[in-house]
């Protein structure tokens, strides 16, 4: 067995069955979805960076959003481009855990940091008098801290179970990426507690906060409906919106992922499921924000005109 698992350098990501000329089509909508990722989350950081009335906690949150979004498509958006391209291009085996380890992290960091970012909207509406306090600069580092550090022990665990198993063929990853569960497949060994320890881990960090999310914005909702001005509610939904809309987006598909009911072939649905997760969600969380935030609309006037 050991020299079997030694002999297993690189895997070969499988993708999608697809002819020649659909390929190059893909190739054509992924890269510029992925360059649009990565110019309107840059768009966003940009602005917040020069803009002094952006200078907040909510539009800090949103700069750390900006960037996972960057992250999360750096890491798997390239790789699917190149084999759309050469299909029959390798991953060694150390770029292949990487991918997976990098994977984890932006994801359960986006999962924990959406909770912040709802309990940041829930202070601000449901407290005002009291957000400069409650959301100070040392409580939002404190909280970016402490959900970066929690995303990386999180996905040390899944790792950790992953590098040990023995590898000794197939070497074909059914998917267009190193993910966690379709590498655990190849494994020569029994892997049912290690599936069950990373379904256990994503279910942690999906239905905890989005529980979390939902109590926050049941508090937002009922303030907001006691409001007496009409503007202020109407500022109130149009900052509260982008983010619902951003964490039904990003939830919605994990949730059918990894916690729904896993009937008929889960592996295929999770590949298209995954596939939108890492293209398009990173790319229209900026357009998002950009078309319903009336200050990040501003602030791109004030720099065009400017």
């Amino acid at each position: 067995m050991a020299g079997n698992q030694t002999s297993v350098t690189e895997f070969l990501l499988v993708g999608f069955p697809l002819s020649p000329g659909m390929r190059v089509l893909l190739f054509g909508l992924f890269s510029n979805s992925y360059a649009f990722t990565l110019l309107g989350n840059g768009v966003i950081l940009g602005l917040i960076s020069l803009d002094s009335r952006l200078h907040t906690p909510m539009y800090f949150f949103l700069s750390l959003l900006a960037t996972v979004d960057i992250a999360y498509a750096c890491n798997t958006v390239p790789q699917m481009l190149v084999n759309l391209l050469s299909p029959a291009q390798p991953i060694s085996f150390a770029g292949c855990m990487t991918q997976t380890f990098l994977f984890l992290i932006f994801a359960h960091t986006e999962c924990l940091l959406l909770v912040v970012m709802s309990y940041d909207r829930y202070v601000a509406i449901c407290l005002p008098l009291r957000y400069p306090t409650i959301m100070s600069w040392r409580v939002c580092l404190t909280l970016s801290v402490s959900f970066w550090t929690l995303a990386v022990l999180l996905s040390v665990v899944d790792i950790g179970l992953l590098l040990p198993l023995p590898f000794c063929g197939p070497q074909k990853v059914n998917h267009f990426f190193c993910e966690i569960l379709a590498v655990l497949k190849l494994a020569c060994a029994d892997t049912h507690f290690e599936n069950f320890v990373v379904l256990a881990v994503a279910a942690f960090v999906l239905v905890g906060p989005l529980f979390a999310i939902v109590v926050s914005y049941g508090h937002i909702v009922w303030a907001i409906l006691k409001m007496q001005s009409v503007q202020g509610r109407q500022k109130a939904f149009s900052t509260c919106s982008s983010h619902l809309c951003v964490v039904g987006l990003f939830y919605g598909t994990a949730m059918i992922m990894y916690v729904g009911p896993q009937h008929g072939d889960p592996q295929e649905r999770n590949k298209y499921l995954l596939l939108f997760h890492s293209v398009f969600n990173p790319m229209l969380n900026p357009l998002i924000y950009s078309l319903r935030n009336r200050e990040v609309k501003a602030a791109l006037k004030r720099r065009l005109k400017g």
